[in-house]
């Protein structure tokens, strides 16, 4: 049966394909022999190709070379002949050639070798690196070269032992032998003694317990040993325990890593120490390690060979004495004084080893023989004397040796007395021209002597004045040696002198320095400032005499007198404070903020007639000034005298005739309870200042007091209707309306509001509230999103969408609302009460200072404050915000406003006024 696989070779019976290669499958390219093209034929030639372009109208193209002559000659000339003139011309041209080569030649071969010279510089061949080693090797003796170290191996390859054989003695091979017999023989001893060698009825047996305790004895020797705190009574020791186990616990357990971190150090050190012996930081780190590691003996060992190979380095032997006993270490430093004799921290060192005065005296003046010249050890030889006449006796003999040393002189004349020490400061003077420490010390003593309790007032201002007379000689005096000390030095030096209790020196400083180195027109502000930033250091002295320079520069100055007034007021006395104010309206008369100051301090001074004075001064000297009328009514009223008051104001609006003085007459009478008078003088206002809003505002409270909602409508609509653009006026209309049960009046009126003044954050949160006190919490809440809508950056309506959120989200929304209100008080102090209910008692603490330092007008977070630290402070804490208060004087915020503002509490302190608005808070 015929099988009906298919032949796999029947494709070798078929046609290769039109473009087979054989080979080509297995890497070979295709190639054509002769038989595949046929017998080779000769092609056309030149001519044929010629008549054909021709024939075709195709120009003939011209080789290049053809006209070619071998002196390649090209063009016009390739066919005549050479002839003696080309000849010439060559000639000429060549030499030609060679100067202009000749010219450049020079300047190429400069460059060239410089660009060598770069090269080589830059990368030196490995002789020439060596070279001047190698010529110095002809130097080196034959101790030299001995002393050479072995260079260590450096590769980290271990290297192959040489194996050494040894012959092994004889008795290695006996005992070896003997090793594995047995005796089985008695030798005579035990023969005679039965078999033991000491006999037992002779003696005792073994004392076992004697053995025990003599093996305690040796381990509490080693115990001794190894505590360091071994106390001996004849031959018996005692280990302390608490010694023991704090030894114990200083014992630091080092991981592996650290041991080979040791290992690795250990190994460099010990390379650097051999290939440079003299690097003496090398010996003291290598030391250090072991010291580290804790194999005290052999840092000392290594600390040795340091000294020895390094004997004229001091920190090497410092080290040494440091890493050895006292005892020890003196003996180091003794041999360190035979190599480095000059060094004054060796011998300081020396010095600090002993523990008895007087052995310490003897080092140091053994250290001035032989370095006489050193301050230092002039100053710590004198600081050992306990008698003053010693140690002056021996600052005069530092101050002949070392005629050039200020501390020396400066220290001399402290322990001299006043006459004496001006004599001493006097030859300081003369042998050091150029210091001012001199002068500067001769002006404390004129000072100190001034100063003493038996001088009378006008021989102490007289004896003050040559303090100032001797700073003045000092500046001319350093001008003419050429030394020019900036004012920032002097004003340094001025401070340093207050610091030490000298004022008037420091004053004296100023007075003299304080106007170098600034232009005319600078000098106001420089001045204003360098006594705000000594203010700000605690400098008070210096800041008060910078500004009673520039006052007697610039008399007429009201923001000076106010800046000197408020820095009496802060860090001076009453007394001093009530000189500037009298020399201050003496000079700026028409400053009414001077006056009121004045006036101010005598009042709460408690001396009423004299505020009057000076009351009735400013009245001379501003007649028609409204603030000192008003000042001199709030006088009045405050101490009683009502009537005094009332005509004050009648004499007031007569000559002063302003808005002001008018409103506050109003509010006087409502004050007293005289509505009725009030109405009638508000209404007399009203025609004369129809357009201030405040009188409308005062004449609807008042009818709105009296149950007169009519009429209070009335004077708020004329108000609004005069005064469209005052907020306060649209929020009273429409509190008006809520409180008649007119809500829907009251939110079209804060509608017409917002539409009057757009983008005013007061009306929308008073919006706000209508809705809350309404009862439609969401309507509150859409009326809070459209407000922050339209006011982005109010701190107030912030504070209010803080409060409203969940208690959750509320840390995430006060970051929002301080980076949009660019941190506002408001919102400060909202975030510290969010921190308050959150327990977070240190942080809400600090917001609320932050609140208070930020805006400290604002009551309402003073009080907030208050009330914080009533719950989580202590009676010192509440005082420390009580203080700050009544510092600050806040006159703003709402529930401030309304309870300060309140007729009840007219005349209370702002104390009280403080701790009423903390209990109103919720």
């Amino acid at each position: 049966m015929a099988s009906n696989k298919p032949n796999k070779l029947a494709f070798l019976s078929m046609p290769a394909p039109a473009s087979y290669v054989a080979g080509l499958g297995r890497g070979a390219s295709g190639f054509t022999t002769r038989s595949d093209i046929g017998p080779a034929r000769e092609g056309p030639s030149a001519e044929v190709i010629a008549e054909a372009q021709a024939k075709r109208g195709e120009e003939v193209e011209v080789d290049p070379d053809q006209f070619q002559d071998p002196d390649n000659e090209y063009g016009l000339f390739a066919g005549t002949t050479y002839e003696q003139d080309d000849e010439e011309a060559d000639k000429i041209y060549e030499l030609v050639d060679e100067a202009m080569d000749s010219r450049r030649r020079a300047r190429r071969e400069a460059q060239e070798q410089a660009e060598l010279a770069k090269h080589r510089a830059e990368r030196p061949k490995i002789q020439q690196q060596f070279a001047d080693l190698k010529r110095g090797l002809s130097q080196v003796t034959d101790d030299e070269w001995e002393n050479i170290p072995e260079v260590g191996n450096l590769t980290r390859k271990k290297r192959r032992r040489e194996e050494r054989s040894y012959v092994v003695p004889d008795s290695v091979l006996v005992g070896d032998r003997s090793k594995t017999e047995y005796e089985s023989a008695l030798d005579s001893r035990q023969q005679q003694a039965g078999g033991f060698e000491t006999p037992a009825d002779s003696g005792t047996l073994t004392n076992f317990v004697e053995i025990g305790q003599a093996r305690d004895k040796i381990l509490s020797l080693k115990l001794d040993q190894i505590s360091g705190t071994s106390t001996t009574n004849g031959t018996s020791t005692s280990v302390d325990p608490k010694g023991y186990l704090t030894s114990l616990d200083s014992v630091i357990i080092k991981s592996d890593a650290e041991i080979g971190d040791i290992k690795r150090a250990r190994m460099l050190f010990d390379s650097l120490v051999k290939s440079n012996p003299k690097h003496a930081p090398g010996w003291i780190a290598a030391a250090c390690l072991e010291e580290h590691a804790g194999r005290m003996v052999a840092a000392r060992k290594i600390i040795k060979q340091g000294c020895e190979q390094c004997p004229k380095s001091e920190d090497v032997w410092l080290e040494a004495a440091r890493l050895h006993n006292n005892d020890d270490a003196k003996v180091v430093l003794a041999n360190a004084v035979q190599h480095v004799g000059q060094s004054v921290k060796i011998w300081l060192a020396a010095a600090d080893l002993e523990h008895d005065i007087k052995a310490k005296k003897r080092v140091l003046r053994k250290a001035l023989e032989h370095i006489p010249n050193s301050v230092r050890l002039w100053k710590e030889t004198v600081n050992l004397e306990s008698s003053a006449a010693d140690a002056r006796i021996l600052l005069a003999r530092a101050v002949e040796v070392i005629p050039l040393s200020v501390e020396l002189w400066l220290a001399l004349a402290r322990l001299e007395t006043p006459e004496r020490a001006k004599a001493v400061l006097n030859k300081a003077r003369r042998a050091v021209p150029t210091s001012h420490e001199f002068w500067i010390a001769a002006a404390r003593l004129l000072e100190q002597e001034a100063n003493l309790p038996e001088k009378t007032p006008e021989k102490r201002a007289e004896e003050l004045l040559v303090v100032d007379k001797t700073i003045e000689a000092a500046t001319r005096n350093l001008r003419s040696h050429r030394v020019l000390l900036t004012r920032d030095q002097w004003l340094k030096e001025a401070e340093k002198c207050e610091t030490e209790g000298s004022p008037r020196t420091c004053e004296a400083i100023v007075k003299a320095t304080i106007a170098m180195e600034l232009e005319e027109e600078d000098r106001l502000d420089t001045w204003v400032g360098d006594a705000e930033s000594a203010e700000a250091r605690g400098m008070v002295g210096t800041a008060r005499a910078i500004l009673a320079y520039a006052l007697k520069v610039y008399p007429d100055r009201r923001s000076l007198w106010r800046k000197a007034a408020e820095l009496e007021k802060a860090h001076g006395t009453r007394e001093s404070l009530d000189a500037l104010l009298d020399r201050a309206v003496t000079h700026c008369p028409q400053a009414e903020v001077l006056w009121l100051m004045a006036a101010k301090e005598k009042w709460l001074a408690g001396d009423v007639p004299a505020a009057r004075q000076v009351l009735e001064r400013a009245f001379v000297a501003n007649p028609e000034s409204e603030q000192i009328w008003l000042a001199a009514v709030k006088l009045e009223a405050e101490n009683g005298e009502f009537a005094v008051a009332r005509e004050l104001l009648v004499r007031a609006r007569t000559v002063a005739d302003t808005e002001r003085i008018w409103m506050k007459s109003a509010v006087f009478e409502r004050q007293q309870g005289q509505l009725t008078t009030a109405l009638e003088t508000l209404s007399s206002a009203l025609s004369k200042f129809p357009k201030f809003a405040k009188l409308y505002m005062i004449q609807g409270q008042i009818q709105q007091s009296m149950n007169s909602l009519t009429a209070a409508r009335a004077s708020f609509a004329a108000g609004i209707k005069a005064c469209p653009k005052e907020p306060t006026l649209w929020i009273l209309a429409s509190r008006l309306e809520e409180a008649d049960d007119r809500s829907i009046k009251a939110r079209s009126l804060l509608e017409k509001a917002r539409l009057v003044n757009p983008g005013n954050d007061q009306l929308w949160a008073e919006s706000v509230g209508v809705e809350e006190r309404s009862g439609g919490a969401a309507q509150a809440k859409a009326m809070l999103s459209r407000a922050l809508q339209e006011c982005p950056a109010s701190g107030l309506l912030w504070s209010m969408a803080l409060w409203a959120e969940p208690r959750a989200s509320r840390k995430t929304k006060s970051v929002d609302a301080l980076r949009k209100t660019k941190d506002s008080p408001l919102v400060v102090c909202t975030v510290a009460r969010v921190l308050w209910a959150d327990r977070m008692i240190e942080r809400a603490r600090d917001w609320f200072g932050r609140a208070t330092a930020t805006d400290p007008d604002q009551g309402d977070v003073w009080a907030w404050w208050l009330k914080f630290e009533r719950q989580h402070g202590n009676e010192e804490q509440r005082e420390v915000v009580r203080t700050k208060c009544v510092a600050a004087e806040p006159h703003h915020s709402p529930m401030w406003q309304s309870i300060a503002k309140d007729v009840k509490n007219v005349g209370k302190l702002t104390r009280e006024i403080l701790e009423m608005v903390a209990d109103a808070l919720k």
